[in-house]
C-alpha cells in the first residue's frame, strides 16, 4: 500500500488546526487515516509543531512519502530555529 504523511485540517472557520497523519495515498485529505503522528497549530505567533519522532521514523522507514506542504513546514521550522539561536547569541 502506498502511504503518505500529510496534514489533515480541523478547527473552526478561519482558525485551523492540523493533525499530521499517515494515510493511503489515494484517500481524500480528511478521509480515514492509519495513524496520527503529530499536531500543527499555525495560529500562535511562533507556530506550534509537535510530532512523535518514533512513529515518524517508523513510517518513513517503511516507505511513507512526505507531502510537499509538510516538507515545506519542516524547512520553515528549521529556519526559525536558526534565527532564534542567532538572536540569543547577540
Amino acid at each position: 500500500m502506498a502511504t503518505t504523511i500529510r496534514l489533515m485540517r480541523f478547527g473552526k472557520k478561519k482558525f485551523p488546526i492540523y493533525r499530521i497523519v499517515v494515510l493511503d495515498k489515494r484517500k481524500k485529505r480528511d478521509g480515514a487515516y492509519l495513524d496520527q503522528i503529530g499536531v500543527y497549530n499555525p495560529n500562535p505567533d511562533p507556530f506550534k509543531l509537535e510530532i512523535d519522532q518514533k512513529k515518524f521514523d517508523y513510517w518513513v522507514k517503511n516507505g511513507a512519502q512526505i507531502s510537499t506542504a509538510l516538507r515545506k513546514l519542516f524547512q520553515s521550522k528549521s529556519k526559525n530555529k536558526l534565527h532564534r539561536t542567532e538572536a540569543k547569541k547577540d
